[in-house]
């Protein structure tokens, strides 16, 4: 009978509550039967080639060794690659947006793909996915074996921040190290640490606190639990950057990377309700599980959740935002699983990049 109650309240919160936005209906153009194929191709290549997986002194990069590997990628492909600070941290540590084009330092007239990692700084296979696709399409730009990537970046502006949350990274903790004041922000003590970055988007934020019943759980206005949705939307540094990254962007489409549960997710994350571009979320979503088997579904299928990076991304600025749940942990330890992981989702990123060409 809860279960019941609350279907049927999320179902009446997303009919008075109808996206900000009037969202036209976009159409579903044909996938290619050439874009898949050239993914399956992809993958026997990978697997021919033995493409060289990034290494570290560690399993998964520091901060430092991140920013060392972006900066020497930078410095040896400058033709096609740029690195740029968007913002800094609590801490201090930049977060830095690359972008791979053919006209790097030029502003085209092409579709804008964005992919992003490490909201949660516990969660750390989706900065390696990033990392991994960033080194792959640098160093295969000019390989005559591999003429969809020279394509790729000869039509499409691809941006990719890897760490949206560096200091959870180095902490090893699901929020940031923001100082907490209290629940609002007004205490004159520091309360507790961090915030939940992927609540603190400004997307339905305060539906929390009318209901409360329904979203308490998975976001949370008490500052020291692990969904915290911090005194205010968009109050964190992280956030605030990627929001203005976003508005002055025209992104097409956007893949974010969380771990775990082998999941591909569209919005809403907030109601029931369907999106109005339901019909070409779930034909791009189909094709992202043709190749990595994840299992596809609207977010609040998951839970129900506010302040979510891709619902503020497709409410606010109609962009085609995904989440994908890595893997079946949070931070794998076998080298083997990592690998899998980056070299599948490798082919997920061409296949969306190659995608963004036929949305309207």
């Amino acid at each position: 009978m809860k279960k019941t109650m609350m279907i049927l309240s999320l179902l009446f919160v997303g009919m008075l509550l109808l996206p900000a936005v009037v969202l036209s209906s976009r159409g579903t153009t044909p996938e290619s039967s050439l874009l898949l194929q050239t993914v399956r191709e992809q993958r026997l290549k990978d697997i021919q080639n033995h493409v060289s997986f990034p290494q570290t002194t560690g399993l998964y990069h520091t901060y430092s060794q991140m920013t060392t590997l972006l900066q020497t990628l930078t410095a040896t492909y400058p033709s096609i690659m740029s690195m740029s600070s968007i913002g800094k941290t609590s801490e201090g540590r930049d977060l830095w947006m690359v972008k791979i084009s053919d006209n790097v330092s030029q502003q085209e007239a092409e579709p804008e793909v964005l992919f992003m990692g490490a909201h949660h700084g516990n969660e750390k296979p989706g900065y390696e996915v990033c990392l991994y696709f960033i080194q792959y399409l640098v160093e295969h730009y000019q390989n005559e074996s591999t003429p969809e990537v020279r394509e790729i970046i000869n039509t499409t502006q691809i941006y990719i921040l890897p760490m949206v949350n560096p200091d959870g990274v180095e902490a090893d903790t699901r929020k940031n190290a923001e100082p907490n004041h209290g629940f609002f922000g007004y205490s004159p003590i520091v309360t507790s640490y961090g915030v939940d970055l992927n609540r603190n988007y400004g997307y339905r934020w305060f539906l929390l606190f009318l209901l409360p019943k329904i979203y308490s759980g998975t976001t949370s206005f008490i500052d020291s639990n692990e969904a915290y949705h911090g005194p205010r939307p968009f109050s964190e540094n992280e956030t605030q950057a990627v929001k203005q990254f976003v508005d002055t962007h025209n992104i097409t489409i956007s893949i974010t990377y969380h771990t775990f549960g082998q999941l591909v997710l569209y919005p809403w994350g907030y109601t029931i309700l369907p999106p109005k571009d339901k019909p070409v979320f779930v034909s791009i979503g189909e094709n992202i599980t043709a190749i990595d088997h994840y299992t596809l579904s609207q977010s609040i299928g998951l839970y129900p959740t506010l302040g979510d990076a891709c619902d503020w991304m497709y409410g606010t600025h109609r962009v085609l935002a995904y989440t994908i749940e890595l893997g079946t942990s949070f931070a794998p330890t076998n080298p083997a699983t990592l690998q899998e992981i980056c070299v599948t989702h490798n082919l997920v990123n061409l296949y969306v990049c190659q995608r963004s060409h036929s949305l309207n």
